[in-house]
């Protein structure tokens, strides 16, 4: 997510249907770019996009609006979502369960309610939960302020055990490098698709 903002580009349906894990259970793939869009300071946006339990309350439209009509709002939509997200994963339960669609927009958009965090949940995980679904979009933290509080947080947890075998530091640092160069290739070609996706949408409606 920090990759995709800072490319530009708005997720729109951050969810757990759209994160996939690989076989082996160690990585986490980001899916399902459909509603994904360029992000334009000046441009104005469709609202109500998304699924409901997940989007971010400005995303809501609280008056009528006509059909295609536009509002603005910016990838701190994705931020809210994500917040979402790490709740269920400490929970094990949907967003707004036993609520109806529209029960679970009027909840989170019209009486700013938002679930209830179990109490073994870490005080600095929840101060990170509770930042990422703040009513005003401008109060929530970047993904790379995110990543900071989550590293933070893991500096608190238990050291490994001695036991394990200390990898040389030259090797590591090597393997890093090694592996971060090819990510940012694979990742530029990724966003270079994206953004040339995008183009011809707005080419192919422009005619």
């Amino acid at each position: 997510m920090e990759c995709l903002h800072a490319n530009g580009i708005i997720h729109r349906d951050l969810k757990p249907d759209n994160l996939l894990l690989t076989a082996n259970q160690k990585s986490m793939k980001l899916a399902d770019f459909g509603l994904a869009r360029e992000e334009s300071v000046t441009e104005m946006t469709t609202a109500e996009t998304g699924t409901y339990r997940w989007m971010a309350p400005e995303l809501y439209s609280t008056v009528t609006l006509r059909q295609g009509e536009k509002k603005h709002y910016n990838n701190k939509v994705d931020v809210y979502s994500f917040g979402i997200v790490l709740w269920e994963l400490f929970t094990n339960c949907m967003p707004f369960e036993g609520m109806s669609n529209l029960q679970a927009v009027y909840a989170a958009a019209i009486k700013q309610e938002r679930r209830i965090l179990p109490k073994h949940i870490s005080p600095d995980l929840v101060i990170i939960i509770q930042s990422c679904w703040v009513e005003d979009p401008n109060m929530r933290p970047s993904f790379s302020q995110i990543i900071r509080m989550l590293n933070a947080f893991l500096f608190t947890l238990s050291p490994p055990s001695p036991s394990i075998a200390e990898p040389d530091t030259n090797e590591a640092a090597e393997t890093s490098n090694g592996t971060d160069a090819e990510l940012s290739v694979r990742a530029k070609g990724k966003f270079a698709f994206l953004h040339q996706m995008f183009s011809a949408k707005r080419t192919k409606n422009s005619q």
